[in-house]
């Protein structure tokens, strides 16, 4: 049976947030609001990975308490939530969307990124058919500004790297195309939030009882 995707039609601009989103944050809400207005797009798909291959997944939460987070998170009606990669059995990005492109071949789809993703793109399996099977945004992130630009997968793509200027017109080009997205930045991660989360419950353990905290 196919995968139940969200909403979509021929000629659409929909951009695609992947992650694992865990935690989904303001900071991933901050990247897709940015995406929607410089880029022009109708919509932002979030999409929930089962995991992610380069992290450890063994204190990953499951993906359709994942997928329901992410939705009280991003709250906005043009930002759409999405775990359909559980669905199609992707372990993989390109996996994920060569199966969007097959499906949905009337779409024009853009990949969005945070500049700390690009600075290590060149790891991911196949970033070089990532590429060209759609545009790609690198929205920035605090301490990658220079350093990924500057990185082995931005170098490998650097003839193909769109002014920033012309970021509207990006869902409409030809793959490969990429542009580097300035502007305000969010602090928020994940792994931070998750880390802050565990040094809590570690303190809370470490508590006797009879204390009290409030």
């Amino acid at each position: 049976m196919p995968a139940r995707l969200p909403p979509a039609s021929p000629g659409m601009r929909i951009g695609l947030y992947g992650g694992s989103f865990d935690p989904a944050h303001p900071g991933h809400r901050h990247v897709s609001l940015v995406a929607l207005r410089r880029l022009g797009l109708d919509r932002v798909w979030w999409m929930v990975t089962p995991g992610n291959p380069l992290k450890d997944r063994d204190r990953l939460a499951p993906a359709a308490a994942r997928v329901a987070a992410a939705s009280r998170v991003a709250a906005h009606p043009r930002i759409v939530v999405t775990g359909f990669e559980s669905e199609i059995g992707a372990r993989y990005t390109r996996q994920s969307l060569r199966y969007l492109v097959s499906r949905l071949p009337g779409v024009h789809f853009v990949w969005i990124m945070g500049a700390d993703s690009l600075a290590s793109f060149h790891r991911w399996q196949g970033f070089r058919e990532i590429a060209a099977l759609m545009p790609i945004a690198v929205i920035d992130r605090p301490g990658f500004t220079l350093s990924a630009p500057g990185g082995h997968a931005a170098q490998a793509l650097a003839r193909r790297r769109v002014s920033e200027q012309d970021a509207r017109n990006l869902a409409n080009r030809p793959a490969p195309a990429w542009t580097f997205l300035h502007g305000p930045r969010s602090t928020l991660s994940s792994t931070a939030i998750r880390r802050k989360d565990e040094e809590a419950t570690q303190l809370l353990k470490k508590t006797p009882d009879h204390i009290n905290l409030a």
